[in-house]
């Protein structure tokens, strides 16, 4: 038996597609079968290891669940079912059990309704990139271990458990205010929007035992997303939670994606508190408490971060390090450094006291707290101490597949000889006298991203006139911005 993925499905850094059009029952077998055939190959085929399985709250997920099970059961795997829960649960699923050699969450994400999709940890670490494209060669060459053949010496079909881990998670989120004096934290007064998403349940024993004042919105699951769409990065999805904190006068707002593994926020004057500034706030707080003499740690961002928070690492005396876009190119890149902090602009913190630092928007709400309190300063106070930049939104503009990624090495050629700065880690990233832009190519879209930042308006416009000329140069232009 053999499976051909649609073209669209199998992701650089998860798999995702439209339900009924580019995604099935069909695939999630199929993913099932790839994936424990590669863990009982790394175990030992004798060996019948188990996958933690968890699931988001689209209407799709309980039908892709069932499939993917029986995949992994076909290729000799057990499965311990931990249901509906956000994508931090898996995480925490996976790497708090020394039974469980690897975890499969079910989640579209932050996209839309009709959309769902897969994001896998093997044996503790990301699995993205060259391991995905693997699980579509070996479906269309029907290179699956069958369990049941072979008189048996596969090890067997594997069977299934059921967990309970939602008040163990919680605990484990609630080690983010320990050492805090309860008295720091009582007066705090906070909203939070699970936006109908998986992490409306933990969301609400979380609040329950945290100390201070708490306000939630939306926490029931429901994968049509009534309210609003499932994406904080997006400053229209926080008007809710605005108009929270504005009619309660609390002191800052959170708001989690689809699966809770992406966080946004705002001040208590309703001013959205991005990506990179939110590392700006967790960074001086775990720098602040370094002990004397201890070496500087690296705290990673990715290329589209404001510049501001790499000075400000800088300033309270960490080792800032710029890196290329991509959840799971972050994680594999604070492993190899050792780094306690990073995050993205899309929303994903990671603190490498999670789960092998895997990302976790309730924990990085958590620790927002945490912050304001050890800190001495509201979250206002925080925000409002960060220096005003310029920038342009993300971007994104349509190319054709062959060309964005020649497109920005032709850049990278012609830029290498100019009196600006360049850095090509993820595209190429300019410094000039106003500022930086940034143009690379999307590892998952046949789009260019591009991004710019400026101290003053003329500046910001002579970035995107640098931008624009280089896209010309290249026989393409800006164009309008698609969606993600």
């Amino acid at each position: 038996m053999t499976h051909q993925f649609h073209s669209t499905v199998l992701r650089e850094y998860d798999i995702r597609g439209i339900i009924g059009e580019t995604l099935s029952e069909d695939d999630a077998r199929a993913i099932g079968r790839g994936f424990a055939t590669l863990l009982k190959r790394a175990v030992g085929q004798n060996e019948k290891p188990k996958v933690a399985v968890g699931y988001d709250g689209r209407v799709s997920s309980p039908m892709l669940e069932e499939a993917l099970i029986e995949g992994l059961n076909l290729s000799g795997c057990d499965v311990v079912r931990i249901g509906l829960g956000a994508t931090p649960m898996l995480y925490y699923a996976e790497a708090s059990s020394e039974e469980v050699d690897g975890g499969i969450q079910i989640t579209g994400s932050h996209n839309p309704a009709n959309y769902n999709g897969f994001k896998m940890v093997f044996q503790g670490r990301p699995f993205f990139g060259e391991d995905i494209q693997r699980l579509g060669q070996m479906a269309a060459a029907g290179d699956w271990i069958d369990a049941a053949g072979e008189g048996g010496s596969n090890g067997g079909i594997g069977g299934e458990e059921s967990r309970e881990i939602l008040s163990e998670y919680v605990d484990r989120m609630l080690a983010g205010i320990d050492g805090i004096e309860t008295g720091l934290l009582d007066g705090l007064k906070v909203g939070w929007d699970a936006g109908n998403g998986a992490a409306g349940p933990a969301l609400e024993a979380l609040v329950s035992r945290l100390p201070g004042e708490h306000h939630v919105l939306f926490t029931e699951v429901d994968g049509h997303f009534p309210n609003h769409h499932p994406d904080p990065t997006v400053e229209a999805n926080l008007e809710d939670l605005r108009e929270l904190v504005a009619a309660k006068n609390l002191d800052f707002g959170v708001a989690f994606d689809g699966d809770g593994d992406r966080i946004g926020a705002i001040d208590g004057k309703g001013r959205v508190i991005w990506g990179d500034q939110l590392l700006m706030i967790y960074a001086e707080d775990l720098l602040k408490r370094l002990p004397e003499g201890a070496q500087p740690p690296t705290i990673i961002a990715d290329v589209k971060a404001s510049r501001a928070l790499f000075d400000h690492v800088a300033a309270h005396g960490g080792q800032p390090l710029m890196w290329k876009t991509g959840h799971s190119l972050i994680k594999s890149k604070m492993k190899e450094t050792g780094s306690p902090l990073a995050g993205e602009m899309s929303g994903h913190v990671f603190f490498a006291d999670t789960y092998y630092g895997f990302d976790d928007a309730l924990y990085a709400g958590v620790r927002l707290l945490a912050a304001s309190a050890r800190l001495g300063k509201s979250v206002t106070e925080l925000r409002s101490a960060m220096p005003d930049m310029l920038n342009t939104p993300e971007m994104r503009f349509q190319v054709d597949e062959s060309r964005k990624f020649a497109a920005i090495d032709e850049v990278s050629e012609r830029l290498a000889g100019s009196e600006y700065e360049v850095n090509a880690t993820d595209g190429v990233r300019v410094t000039t006298p106003d500022g930086w832009w940034l143009l690379r190519a999307s590892n998952t879209q046949d789009v260019l991203v591009a991004r710019a930042e400026s101290d003053t308006q003329e500046g910001l416009d002579r970035l995107l006139a640098l931008i624009d000329e280089q896209l010309a140069l290249s026989g393409l232009e800006r164009g309008e911005s698609v969606g993600h």
